[in-house]
């Protein structure tokens, strides 16, 4: 057990937040995303939701200053609604940086090549749809 680590970062994730550098990114995926399929790396967080993990993944890592937007989310398909889960993302974005952070959309075949290139997934059992989003490290400066 560690001092200041979310209790729901377990082991698995602590390793794989740790070896990431700058620019790398993590995809925080809800239970319908084809984790297994598309991971280099797959960390398991079933029964968890993403905006919990989310929160706590923002505790330890910086996101990217250098980059227009370091979240990046799946688009949804014409016609469908925006999910409500966006904004209770930007709400954890928004809390956890100096500034707040901007989040773009990307179509559904180029989120699933960029978590392809990801250096992990993290899957979820969150069940809201539109949830995954991806998270760009930034630099983790002196204190």
């Amino acid at each position: 057990m560690l001092n200041g680590v979310p209790a729901n970062i377990g082991p698995d994730l602590l390793k794989v937040l740790s070896e990431m550098g700058h620019g790398d990114e993590l995809v925080i995926a809800d239970g319908n995303f084809p984790s297994a399929a598309l991971a280099q790396r797959l960390v398991r967080a079933d029964g968890v939701g993403v905006p919990e993990m989310l929160e706590s993944v923002l505790k330890l890592v910086p996101l990217d200053t250098y980059v227009e937007s370091p979240l990046v989310l799946m688009a949804t398909v014409e016609g469908d609604p925006e999910p409500p889960i966006w904004s209770v993302y930007q709400d954890i974005a928004d809390r956890s940086q100096d500034e707040s952070p901007v989040m773009s959309h990307i179509d559904r075949q180029e989120f699933y090549e960029r978590a392809k290139r990801a250096y992990a997934v993290l899957a979820t059992g969150e069940r809201e749809v539109y949830a995954n989003i991806i998270v760009k490290k930034g630099v983790v400066r002196s204190v």
